[in-house]
């Protein structure tokens, strides 16, 4: 066949991606081999690829296809997960854009557009994961909101609850007001605001005074029940037993003591508002205080906020300013630096709520999770820093919030009812189904007239993280059957990919429930990548535009092109600057690699031809060099260090097969080359393309298929990794040696204008002894007519040196001696003059004595390479005079 001139990546990535898929080479059944397993973490449904997902699923796809090349039964699980805020967000924004109000629609209803949501955006991302190549096994495919899933999810939920480790407690929760949800303590995001500090004057009843109080947020104020003062502090004795009035509303308040106030802090005077503060909540509590709660769901102020109902609580903020101020009741105001939490998906400043909500018991569930990792090291994470991190959110961990006010995620399974049937205080139970609950419930009452329609399940969703902390588990059907034949054989799974940023949400939680279900660890390596940012060390983002598109990219480098780019400077948990040049630079070595394909395969072959010595001498050097290589790439991953792996196998290919051994091996201009040479040469390359067929599996396998009539069995996405054996590290030491050699002649040849097609005689003063191995690649690389060993040193000669040896190559009529010794002179004297002003710089006391170590050192080996170099020059003359 014809062989295109260029790499055609459009073409050739559809055209194997399809035979990968029609042959069926990612799906994983169980069989006799070893598994090796990655579960994907599943990007939301209604996600599209970034940058980040790019270089999480190229690194995963790296290992799943190094796996199979190396006789695992591999299984890459792909997935999404329902995200219920943002998916929820984004379906109530569409029904709004088409004037549809979600609280207009039943939960049935609203569930609709939100299945129709995901069918129509659900699948893009996968879909966007296969250009880039994933070998996922797609057949495997799972929603987080799957049957199967939600059912694991509530069978998880009712055993913890009847483990006694899920509770619904009337807490003070973070609220987001725009989605209009809690959050766990993990989704909110604390950041430094500035903002002011309003000091407000509160009269004392029956008196004409006023004590003065400092608070960030003044809209608070139609939520105070007392103020609080500390009973050691001498300035407010008088304020004992007394009232205050709160300022606007008018509120009788008590003035209460607790040695919580801090005397030193503010005004030494608090203002007490247990609704919408968890420290206040708590001084509430230990003085039974009314709780009035001033804020609706969407913090706006509700009727206790008076003429300021229904509008919002930041515009309230700088309106009640003013009104203070007109009152008299605004002593002052200062700028203030303030830690704000925010919430973590929506941006929006928490509020402190009061609410009915479903927790879990953390206390005894992450021990196991803690001694895994930072005890027994049976779970690693690379890099092991971020042990730190690890150990100090789970030493320091809470209940988690597992309720969210959100329709589009597994409903809570607890049923409320009413145990006379009066519709009074209501009791509940928790079960799988409505059927289980009427059971429970009739057992509860000992009344056996109940009926489902007595039964209300609670409104509220699970939060999504309590759907994914299954996830290694649940794919594979461990949580509803865990003595399947497939949970039995994948799990536990081999390693895990993600970002830092979830290591808790989702990382350590797969690692807790993992122990909870199973006793043993979800996966055995976590992988942490690091966040890919711009040349400015931005985050990418696509508010700020420096966030590349990954198909526009893919379509202008080719997959293999943009893999290669991300994963040169991607070390684990190092962030990633990155530049499209990367991209290009993996588009180059494309380019390379298909060139000294195509030139292999243009070479004509003689079968009668005798192999030279220089072609089985290169032969012997590339496959140790290759063995040498090899343990370098096992060593990198075994200690995931995937970018240093692929920088190996970049080097080997680049440098050692390209620039030296089909060279090394090259037939001369329109010659043949010889039967045993070629096939080794083919043989090389094969083993090359399956070392970069994880990196490079579109390029590689098209090579592949071109070097050689395959069947489906023979493909390279199923060949075998090459195997270690052991090799001649002397030749390699030697032929470090033999590089230099012919760079020296080549460099005479560039200097004197000696065109290669001249030959050359080379003779060798060989006082180190060095191997003479390589002496026919010197012969062919240098063009050289006679190589010859001698005992002295030779006249009327260029000459250089490689470590003690000297080379001199036997002047030619074509050279200008006269001309050749004014250069070198000249030369000399310049080099003779550098030498004298360093040494004059190392001979002054007071530079030595004051210059920093390195300086010195560096100015220490320019002197070095100057007497070196002199020492080379004036052999040169000698030998021309």
């Amino acid at each position: 066949m014809t062989i295109p001139a260029q790499f055609d990546a459009k073409t050739i990535e559809n055209k194997w991606y399809d035979y990968w898929m029609k042959n069926k080479y990612f799906h994983s059944e169980p069989d006799h081999r070893t598994p090796y397993t990655i579960v994907i973490p599943p990007p939301n449904v209604t996600g599209v690829l970034h940058m980040g997902h790019m270089l999480n699923n190229t690194i995963q796809d790296v290992l799943i296809r190094r796996a199979r090349l190396k006789g695992f039964n591999a299984c890459w699980v792909p997935g999404t997960d329902h995200a219920s805020i943002a998916t929820e967000a984004k379906v109530v924004a569409k029904l709004k854009a088409e004037g549809i109000n979600k609280n207009d629609l039943t939960r049935e209803e609203f569930l609709k557009h939100a299945y129709e949501w995901t069918d129509k955006y659900g699948g893009t991302i996968l879909e966007q994961l296969k250009q880039l190549g994933c070998s996922c096994d797609w057949d495997r495919t799972k929603f987080t909101m799957d049957p199967d899933m939600s059912a694991s999810v509530i069978k998880s939920f009712v055993d913890l609850y009847n483990k006694g480790l899920i509770y619904r407690g009337y807490r003070m929760v973070n609220w987001d007001p725009e989605a209009k949800t809690t959050l766990s303590d993990e989704e909110v995001i604390y950041e430094e605001q500035q903002g002011k500090l309003y000091f407000l004057k509160y009269k004392i009843q029956g008196s004409e005074d006023f004590l003065t109080i400092a608070t960030t947020r003044p809209e608070t104020i139609f939520g105070d029940t007392a103020i609080c003062i500390n009973p050691n502090d001498e300035r407010f004795t008088f304020l004992k037993g007394k009232k205050a009035i709160v300022p606007i509303c008018g509120r009788v308040i008590p003035i209460i003591e607790d040695e919580y106030v801090d005397i030193e802090f503010g005004t030494g005077c608090l203002k007490v508002t247990p609704a919408h503060d968890m420290n206040d909540k708590t001084l509430g509590e230990k003085h039974n205080l009314e709780i009035i709660d001033i804020f609706n769901e969407d913090a706006t102020l509700n009727s206790f906020g008076l003429h300021y109902q229904g509008k919002d609580r930041f515009i309230v903020r700088s309106a009640i300013e003013k009104e203070l101020e007109t009152i008299g009741a605004l002593a002052k105001t200062e700028i203030h630096l303030n830690k704000v939490g925010t919430s973590e998906r929506t941006k929006a400043v928490i509020e402190p709520r009061l609410s009915d909500q479903w927790f879990l018991k953390m206390d005894h569930l992450v021990k196991p999770a803690i001694q895994s990792v930072l005890v027994d090291g049976d779970i690693k994470l690379h890099p092991a820093r971020f042990n730190n991190t690890y150990a100090h959110w789970l030493n320091n961990i809470r209940d988690w919030n597992i309720s969210r006010q959100l329709w589009w995620g597994q409903q809570i399974p607890a049923y409320f009812f009413a145990p006379d049937g009066s519709g009074g205080k209501e009791d509940f139970v928790v079960a799988e189904s409505i059927e289980e609950a009427l059971a429970l419930a009739k057992e509860k009452t000992s009344n056996s007239q109940l009926q489902t329609s007595d039964l209300r399940q609670d409104v509220d969703a699970l939060d999504t993280w309590f759907s994914s902390w299954l996830w290694p588990m649940s794919v594979f059907g461990g949580i509803m059957d865990p003595e399947n034949e497939d949970f039995k054989y994948y799990y536990p799974t081999n390693d895990l990919v993600t970002g830092p940023d979830i290591l808790f949400f989702w990382v350590a939680r797969m690692i807790i429930a993992g122990y909870e279900y199973t006793g043993k660890k979800p996966f055995t390596n976590v992988y942490l990548t690091g966040l890919v940012r711009d040349k400015q060390r931005r985050k990418m983002s696509k508010s700020l535009g420096n966030s590349p598109e990954p198909l526009e990219l893919i379509k202008k480098f080719g997959a293999d092109g943009v893999r290669v780019g991300l994963l040169l400077s991607a070390s684990a948990g190092n962030d990633i600057m990155f530049d499209e040049e990367l991209c290009n630079q993996g588009k180059g070595f494309t380019n390379k690699i298909w060139n000294a394909f195509k030139l292999i395969k243009g070479w004509e072959v003689a079968e009668t031809l005798v192999q030279p010595e220089s072609s089985k001498v290169a032969i012997e050097w590339y496959e140790a060099k290759l063995q040498q290589t090899l343990l370098e790439i096992e060593d990198n991953f075994e200690k995931y260090r995937i970018s240093d792996a692929l920088m190996a196998i970049y080097k080997l290919v680049w440098d050692d097969f390209c620039s030296w051994f089909l060279e090394m091996i090259k037939p001369g201009y329109q010659q043949p080359i010889d039967s045993v040479t070629l096939a080794k040469a083919i043989e090389m390359l094969e083993n090359n393309m399956k070392l970069l067929h994880p990196f490079m599996p579109f390029l590689t396998e098209e090579i592949w298929q071109i070097l050689a009539e395959r069947t489906p069995e023979k493909a390279l996405i199923v060949s075998t990794w090459p195997q270690i054996k052991p090799f001649n590290a002397q030749l390699i030491t030697d032929f470090e040696n033999t590089i230099e050699v012919i760079s020296g002649i080549r460099t005479i040849r560039k200097d004197k204008n000696i065109p290669f097609k001249d030959t050359i005689e080379l003779k060798v003063l060989n006082n180190d002894k060095v191997s003479t191995y390589f002496d026919s690649v010197v012969t062919k690389l240098g063009n050289i007519t006679s190589l010859e060993y001698v005992s002295d040193k030779v006249d009327g000669a260029l000459s250089f040196r490689v470590k003690s040896n000297e080379y001199f190559i036997p002047i030619t009529g074509n050279i200008d001696i006269a001309a050749e010794i004014e250069k070198l002179t000249t030369e000399l004297i310049y080099t003779q003059g550098f030498l004298k002003s360093v040494q004059s710089k190392l001979a002054n006391e007071k530079f030595v004595a004051g210059a920093p170590e390195k300086v010195l050192a560096n100015e220490r080996q320019k002197e070095a390479d100057a007497l070196s170099k002199i020492a080379t020059l004036e052999q040169s003359l000698a030998g021309l005079k």
